[in-house]
């Protein structure tokens, strides 16, 4: 085998190109991960061109681009194109758990990050039909409409608003409201949520969305909207959250005994999606 970087034989140009080795793209890849775990290279840092990162690594351009793809791949590393682009170590993603009832504050620092909050504005709103619905409240009733900003590590995470009916919390405007919704609600009122329901949804940034997380207009986002309940069944909260998709993932847990799988008869009819069903309004 030619050594590194090596030109090949002209009589190997005859067969399909071998990729390189693979004990070399593996080799580099931990070296790179050393570099990125010990702190050298910290999250947002520029890795340089790919001569440069070649040249530090010891290996071709050719097996570094394979160490870079099997790592942007990862997560590790993000590939942004265009002349001020570059291959930048990536921010470490926060893991949203649906299947878990706990303030995002909490969730970041399980996770290590070092949480924060940018309160945009406190007031009392009048319900729309949504907010009305989701609330089981009247429409027009008076709601604590909150709107706050998640910081993980100082950076922006995700934009949320907060709707709860005013009747049940007397004074909450008066409290801080930088941390965790919940613990509050539960600390000063004796409330806490029994089930939570939240829908999840592909979104892109508004401009205004877009200035306030840091990303580009139009960037994708994870709505998440949410209606949380007490044990007596009374709907306390309405949210809708915004998580950048470039620092969030989510986790679903599903338990195998909570499923419920309706098996078909052998006898059951099956529909024939290959043509129009019949709707009997003509």
């Amino acid at each position: 085998m030619p050594a590194e970087g090596a030109r090949e034989p002209p009589h190997a140009r005859l067969h399909p190109r071998a990729v390189p080795d693979r004990r070399l793209v593996d080799d580099a890849r931990h070296r790179l991960l050393d570099l990125i775990n010990s702190g050298t290279l910290r999250p947002g840092d520029r890795l340089g061109t790919e001569r440069e990162l070649a040249a530090r690594l010891s290996v071709s351009r050719s097996t570094l681009r394979q160490v870079l793809a099997v790592l942007a791949e990862g997560g590790v590393v993000r590939r942004v194109p265009g002349r001020a682009g570059g291959t930048f170590v990536a921010h470490a993603k926060v893991d949203r758990d649906l299947s878990v009832i706990v303030g995002l504050p909490e969730y970041l620092r399980r996770q290590g990050f070092v949480a924060g909050t940018q309160v945009l504005s406190a007031t009392m709103s009048g319900a729309d039909d949504i907010a009305a619905h989701n609330l089981a409240v009247p429409a027009g009733s008076l709601l604590i409409d909150i709107a706050r900003i998640r910081l993980a590590d100082g950076i922006p995470i995700s934009l949320e608003r907060v709707q709860l009916p005013a009747e049940l919390f007397p004074g909450l405007l008066e409290l801080p409201l930088g941390g965790s919704i919940y613990d509050l609600l539960d600390s000063r009122y004796g409330i806490r949520p029994d089930e939570v329901v939240e829908h999840l949804e592909v979104a892109e940034a508004s401009s205004d969305e877009a200035a306030l997380l840091a990303v580009n207009v139009r960037a994708p986002l994870l709505a998440i909207t949410r209606i949380s309940t007490t044990s007596a069944g009374v709907p306390f909260e309405f949210s809708h959250d915004l998580f950048r998709a470039d620092r969030t993932c989510v986790t679903f847990r599903t338990r195998a005994d909570r499923a419920a799988i309706v098996r078909r008869g052998a006898g059951d009819p099956v529909a024939d999606l290959r043509s129009p069903v019949s709707s009997g309004l003509g």
